[in-house]
């Protein structure tokens, strides 16, 4: 008797958001995807080149630089937030004193947007190497740590935030048990606590590494992609850009024909993303059923 109802209005509820899922990410998904094949400069005049596109995409010097550059900025962020946040949500499930207002200034990073983080991280490393005559934008080294250091100062309260309720579900028996055999902190914390943690730790992974390859405002506002580089043919990259900088930068660029080379950048970034994020789901989760 009740299930008759349920039926009855599920198409009134479920209508209005299938056709915006459709409307706002199906679409224009598709229509991309269709665009990568194409040379435009608008839309509605578009025509079909085949692989050229990707061709080009690949020939680029500054797109392959940009996935590289993103890659290793990817595992570095990926390990340094993940390890930082697990040692703080650690911490403060100790017992320690004032441990919900620290976990409220770790977090609160997290809540300023990617943009106005960029500027304030901007003015603070202007400020300090000024004194030594360069800038972040002068440096490539520079700009990677300064992006490096952003990423972590915002990640990481909010990847503690997850640790910690994964810290929190621990079964208290089996840290009780770990005690009673004469475990030390250290085996307690490795052959417990980390297995019991492991669907944090896969959610925490797969966050930080897709953020990683995806990172874009704090990109644009804290370096630009500079500094510049002049290679053998003339041509420039920036040695900062990372990946979707770089397709930004191709679609808006001064040639309007590398429209459909950025849409071709686009289209492979996803598909880069969304393989990385599914291999690491997929390892992480076999962990899980093994512990």
């Amino acid at each position: 008797m009740i299930r008759r109802p349920i039926r009855r209005w599920f198409p009134l509820f479920m209508g209005p958001m299938v056709c915006a899922f459709i409307i706002g990410f199906v679409y224009p998904f598709c229509k991309g995807i269709y665009l990568s094949f194409c040379k435009f400069k608008v839309t509605s005049d578009a025509h079909f080149v085949g692989l050229e596109n990707y061709r080009r995409a690949f020939q680029d010097a500054s797109f392959v630089h940009s996935f590289w550059f993103t890659a290793l900025f990817a595992v570095i962020s990926l390990v340094l937030i993940n390890v930082l946040a697990f040692a703080v949500a650690y911490a403060l499930t100790q017992g320690i004193k004032g441990s919900n207002l620290y976990r409220t200034v770790f977090f609160m990073p997290n809540l300023i947007g990617g943009i106005v983080l960029g500027y304030i991280w901007s003015m603070i490393f202007d400020g300090i190497l000024s004194r030594y005559g360069t800038s972040i934008l002068l440096n490539t080294k520079l700009g990677f740590w300064g992006l490096i250091i952003l990423m972590c100062w915002q990640q990481i309260g909010y990847m503690m935030i997850i640790y910690i309720a994964g810290l929190q579900a621990v079964p208290e028996d089996m840290l009780e048990a770990a005690k009673i055999d004469g475990a030390s902190r250290w085996q307690t914390l490795w052959k417990v606590t980390i297995p019991n943690v492991m669907p944090s730790i896969t959610i925490c992974t797969f966050l930080s590494l897709t953020n990683g390859f995806k990172l874009f405002d704090q990109n644009l506002a804290l370096t630009g992609g500079q500094p510049y580089t002049i290679l053998s043919d003339g041509s420039s990259i920036k040695t900062t850009e990372m990946l979707a900088l770089n397709i930004l930068n191709t679609f808006y660029g001064q040639n309007a024909n590398s429209r459909g080379t950025a849409q071709a950048k686009a289209v492979l970034f996803f598909i880069l993303v969304a393989t990385i994020g599914l291999l690491q789901l997929s390892a992480n989760r076999k962990k899980e059923v093994q512990q």
